[in-house]
Order: C-alpha cells, then sequence, then structure tokens
C-alpha cells in the first residue's frame, strides 16, 4: 500500500471516529499517524490500522486474536506492545470503533506516558 493509500485509509478511520478536522494525521515512518490534541492514539500501517492500548484493551485485543504491532530493524523483529491492530469486527462498528478510539487516546493520555516520546514518534511528519 503507497503512502497516499495509506493516508487515504487514516483519514477514513478518522472520519469516522471523530468530527472533521478533530484528528490530524501526520507521516509516521511507513504510514500515517492519527493525533489528537497532540497525542498519537493509533496509526495506518501497511492497511492495518493500531490504537494504542491500555493493560485492559490489550487483553481485550489478544483474546479477539489481534497482534501487537511488529517491525523489522537491524535483522531483529522488534514487537511493540503499546500498540495493536484493531479487530475486525470494530472496524465494522462504527460506535464500537469511535469507543476504542476514546479509550486509545485515554491510553495514551494515562500518567507516565511521555509526551517526548509523542514527538519522537510523529516527527517526520
Amino acid at each position: 500500500m503507497n503512502s497516499a493509500a495509506t493516508r487515504g485509509l487514516a483519514l477514513d478511520f478518522a472520519s469516522q471516529i471523530a468530527p472533521a478536522g478533530s484528528i490530524d494525521i501526520k507521516r509516521f515512518f511507513g504510514g500515517s499517524a492519527l493525533v489528537r490534541d497532540g497525542l498519537q492514539f493509533g496509526f495506518v500501517m501497511k492497511g492495518i490500522l493500531y490504537l494504542r492500548v491500555d493493560n485492559a484493551m490489550r487483553t481485550e485485543f489478544e483474546t479477539d486474536g489481534s497482534e501487537p504491532f511488529r517491525y523489522g530493524a537491524a535483522g531483529r523483529e522488534v514487537t511493540v506492545r503499546r500498540y495493536y491492530a484493531v479487530p475486525a469486527h470494530v472496524i465494522d462498528d462504527p460506535a464500537l470503533l469511535c469507543s476504542y478510539a476514546e479509550r486509545a487516546l485515554h491510553a495514551a493520555s494515562a500518567p507516565g506516558h511521555r509526551r517526548s516520546e509523542i514527538r519522537a514518534l510523529t516527527s517526520f511528519g
């Protein structure tokens, strides 16, 4: 999936989650980040929507068979357990998708979440 298609998919998800203009889409490595009020709470990479999770969401996503975000770096695979692929049944249910996005935003803003991490992740936009 090329960057224009990834951005288009991210814009589509953003329009389903919140009113137009309330979610910014920024370049994020090979994908597009979803950012609200300066907090990255999700991203689209290779056609997959990933949301920031807390412990409760991680358990729910794992129960649904979702996987954490993974990428290859320096000849090894890195697993990022803060972001999980959104299950298909959530994407297919607009109300549930909105609920999960709000939960992801809350997880991104929870105490202990480093804003510098967010700036580093979205600095390519």
